[in-house]
């Protein structure tokens, strides 16, 4: 009898079993991204607490455009001012950097700021080194306010012997030099996230990154990454009367103390965030602490104009929201935090820093 009951209880087990639904336990971890069960206040800003200065954007069309959708843009957002970093357009060549200039000036002369750009096809020259020093100072007579210097330099560029050329070039001090001269910011991109020279496998923090953008992949070259940060690094050192702006954070955001270290070292060393606020975003008090230390010194970036993105980077330096996702996975599959910066602190970063760096900004645009 006992056996009967025993095995009408299994039959009646298995049967429930088979009317529930199989669970899915193939799921690419691309696929897994569940809502957040938190319950928690959020606050989604569209616009930002005090007008800013974008120091890090990219636009291909400002010598022809009107302007008026971006203007519009930019006005929902609370940017006053665009850094146009591609001056020069994607070549450094032709007359796009003076059509820019030249159409800025007809329709929003205060709105916008362009940097010009350097070509070093031709560096072998004996004469190259002259001449990019003249284009930059009749750059600046026309009106360019810096000079952006691409992540091509130390990566991709080469001589005409194929060698690679390094930032710290001594053939390119003398354009570092002038730069100090002539009072305006240098703002380089070096290299790319420590985690595209690693491995890629279950141990790199942006193996989602790199599956989907195979591109980005620097683990067989043969230039290491600390060679080229290092590289970077020499410059500041070799140039300190020249204010150099270190993009992305110096790709230190995932390491403060370093790249405190780093201020310290290097007092005429800037940097900014564009692209690296989901580092903040998930050591709120570590980076409350970096921000409070070096405000003088920390400048508001986005890099890629995406303009429903840059949410994200008011809430994390606007508000204290907890656990909140990132605008691209890929990034960043973690969750975010809010870090509370005072008034005095954001207005810094905003747009007051950048002032600084930037003579001849319009004023009233932050009052």
């Amino acid at each position: 009898m006992r056996k009967a009951s025993s095995l009408v209880f299994v039959l009646c087990s298995l049967t429930l079993l088979a009317q529930e639904k199989p669970l899915d336990m193939k799921m690419d971890f691309e696929a897994y991204d569940p809502p957040s069960s938190l319950v928690v206040g959020e606050h989604h800003l569209r616009r930002s607490k005090f007008p800013f200065i974008d120091i890090h954007n990219h636009q291909g069309n400002m010598n022809s455009s009107d302007f008026k959708d971006l203007i519009s843009k930019m006005d929902s957002l609370n940017m006053a001012v665009m850094i146009n970093l591609s001056g020069r357009g994607f070549r450094s060549s032709g007359d796009h950097l003076e059509k820019s200039i030249e159409n800025i000036k007809n329709r929003y002369p205060n709105r916008f700021v362009l940097f010009t750009n350097v070509d070093f096809t031709d560096i072998d020259n004996p004469e190259w080194g002259a001449r990019t020093v003249k284009q930059l100072e009749e750059d600046v007579k026309r009106g360019a306010k810096g000079l952006k210097i691409y992540k091509s330099l130390g990566m991709f560029n080469k001589d005409k012997k194929g060698k690679r050329i390094s930032i710290d070039d001594p053939r390119i001090d003398p354009v570092w030099a002038k730069c100090g001269q002539l009072g305006i910011p240098v703002l380089i991109h070096a290299a790319d996230p420590k985690q595209f020279w690693e491995p890629i496998d279950k141990d790199n923090e942006r193996w989602l990154e790199l599956k989907l953008h195979p591109g980005r992949r620097h683990d067989t070259d043969t230039v290491k990454w600390e060679t080229i940060i290092a590289e970077q690094h020499s410059i500041f050192k070799k140039h300190p009367e020249t204010k150099f702006i270190n993009a992305h954070l110096g790709w230190y955001g995932s390491d403060l103390k370093k790249l405190g270290g780093l201020m310290d070292q290097f007092p005429n060393m800037y940097t900014e965030i564009g692209a690296v606020i989901a580092e903040l975003g998930r050591q709120p008090r570590a980076a409350k602490a970096f921000m409070t230390k070096y405000q003088d010194r920390v400048l508001f970036g986005k890099d890629s104009w995406v303009p429903e993105e840059y949410e994200t980077y008011f809430r994390v330096l606007e508000t204290e929201d907890e656990y909140f996702p990132y605008h691209k996975r890929y990034h960043a599959f973690w969750r975010m935090y809010g870090i509370g910066l005072p008034d005095e602190i954001l207005k810094k970063i905003y747009y007051k820093n950048a002032m600084k760096l930037i003579p001849g900004l319009d004023q009233k645009l932050f009052k």
